[in-house]
């Protein structure tokens, strides 16, 4: 008897979604999907956005590189195409950081700043960073300068240790939270740019002065600003810098890995809640933050753990029955 149309076709999509699950890590759905995504944006709005093909294109070649990664590593099984494919996705992190900021603005041209500032301003009755201010000492400034930076490395000391210790599905559970987690930040990014306190309350060009450290901040400081395009002229700061005060991203980040150390009984755990702890005081008193900012952050933490367990855990069960 022959099978009917209707039959068919839902016999082919679980066929086809099978051979996905076989092939593909749950980053490598979250990153394909996402770069999707802001191909779809760009065609939306190729109009305002001036390298929009280029991002397309881009994005394309990326895509098809995971594509191949992640056949090669399945196929051909090598100590190094699999690491290549558990690791890739720290530098495609970054690497999309810098796409949405080509993206952001001319997409949504409007700083929110002002409501962010309204709502500090409502709970505390003052702006904090202000109020901090008051409160400054080129010690802690050192020191919370220094821990705000290692917010670049907390991803590497928690993915090493996981990937060493654990079966690869930990890691691969682990990198999807954080994977997932900088996509959703990213978003947020859309929905309500804004520049941060540095630029609205606070003379930016006299941050060095205003709030000195003792050694290593003004250098630290000079990579951050690199890292989100703000040019040598500070004049132009303003203008040319990356909307992403809100959520705040350290804070959304910082709060997973702790989440991934603690649940993984990690022995760095103890070393990642100092650096964490100093970094989420860090971004309001280094003026990179708003409070609200870290609230926001605090609730993308909640939505990522809350949808990226089942999300991974429903494409892990998939794919170990393919």
């Amino acid at each position: 008897m022959a099978l009917s149309s209707r039959t068919v076709k839902p016999f082919r999509s679980m066929k086809i979604l099978k051979t996905l699950r076989s092939l593909f890590s749950s980053v490598d759905i979250v990153t394909i999907t996402f770069l999707l995504f802001l191909d779809a944006l760009n065609v939306i709005f190729h109009a305002r956005v001036g390298q929009w093909l280029g991002l397309v294109l881009a994005n394309t070649v990326v895509i098809v590189a995971i594509a191949a990664l992640a056949w090669m590593a399945e196929t051909r099984r090598t100590k190094i195409l699999i690491g290549l494919h558990r690791w890739y996705c720290y530098p495609i992190i970054m690497f999309l950081f810098k796409e949405i900021y080509l993206m952001v603005y001319p997409i949504h041209p409007h700083d929110y700043d002002a409501l962010l500032i309204a709502v500090d301003h409502w709970m505390f009755g003052v702006n904090p960073t202000q109020w901090l201010a008051s409160y400054s000492n080129p010690i802690l400034t050192e020191i919370l300068q220094i821990a705000y930076f290692s917010y670049y490395l907390l991803f590497i000391v928690m993915g090493v240790e996981v990937y060493r210790r654990y079966p690869i599905a930990k890691f691969d559970h682990a990198a999807f939270l954080v994977v997932y987690g900088f996509y959703l930040s990213y978003l947020g990014y859309f929905l309500l740019p804004a520049i941060g306190p540095r630029f609205t309350l606070h003379d930016f060009s006299l941050l060095n002065q205003e709030l000195p450290g003792i050694a290593l901040t003004t250098n630290l400081r000079a990579i951050i600003n690199a890292g989100e395009s703000i040019p040598s002229n500070v004049a132009l700061a303003r203008e040319l810098i990356q909307r992403d005060a809100f959520p705040s991203g350290h804070t959304q980040l910082s709060l997973i890995v702790l989440y991934l150390g603690f649940r993984n009984n990690l022995r760095s755990r103890w070393l990642l809640t100092t650096l964490g702890g100093l970094l989420l005081v860090g971004t309001v008193y280094l003026r990179y933050h708003y409070v609200v900012d870290l609230l926001g952050g605090a609730l993308f933490f909640w939505f990522t753990i809350w949808s990226g367990n089942k999300i991974e855990a429903w494409w892990s069960r998939g794919k170990d029955e393919a």
